[in-house]
């Protein structure tokens, strides 16, 4: 089985993010972010995000105020910038041709994930997908993998977690499943030495060795 990350592992999103939390700060007077500097934020879930980006001016309040409008906004937004990765199509597309199940699990929420999918990738059968929800916690809790894991009714084994970051690690080795991490994500050399993974990839298609 392999589960996947969402953002910076099968879809590109950060750009459309940036840009929705930047007109969101600009709005309530907060100092923007550069884009390297929201990918040293990313990982989390929204509140955490939130908390990180407006540093020490993180309060509650902030927090509730900025992660509203920012919502509005992305919501709103044609989110043109937000696309799969080159390869993954194919890439799941032969996972599914080997009957490898797949399945999400993200710090996004689920609605959103869903949209995408439905768009761009709506030929692949997910047999679960797994987003942020507030009465569950998020990654690095096991939950969502351990959820998907109990649908499938497979070993722990036999399913691979596939991310980006180190969120993405300590996901995996919480739920105790192998890992799997890519390059073309907001990960940095640090992630990509831990010792808990299986190894790293440069390309979609070098994913396919592990199965």
């Amino acid at each position: 089985m392999a589960i996947f990350d969402f953002d910076g592992t099968l879809f590109n999103t950060v750009d459309d993010v940036v840009i929705c939390f930047n007109k969101a700060l600009k709005a309530n007077n907060f100092p923007t972010l550069t884009y390297d500097e929201y990918i040293e934020r990313l990982g989390g879930n929204i509140d955490e995000i939130v908390s990180l980006i407006l540093n020490d001016q993180n309060t509650p309040e902030n927090i509730e105020l900025i992660k509203r409008e920012y919502g509005k906004l992305y919501s709103e937004s044609k989110k043109e910038n937000s696309k799969p990765y080159p390869e993954i199509l194919d890439l799941l597309n032969d996972l599914q041709s080997r009957n490898i199940l797949l399945a999400i699990n993200s710090n996004r929420t689920t609605p959103s994930i869903k949209q995408f999918v439905e768009r761009y990738l709506s030929d692949i059968d997910f047999l679960e997908i797994e987003g942020h929800n507030e009465d569950y916690p998020s990654k690095p809790s096991p939950w969502g993998i351990t959820k998907i894991i109990e649908k499938a009714d497979v070993s722990l084994y036999d399913a691979i977690y596939i991310g980006d970051s180190k969120t993405d690690i300590k996901t995996a080795q919480n739920a105790g499943i192998d890992c799997v991490i890519v390059k073309w994500g907001y990960g940095n050399q640090k992630d990509y030495e831990n010792e808990y993974i299986l190894g790293v990839v440069d390309k979609p298609s070098e994913i396919l060795n592990y199965f």
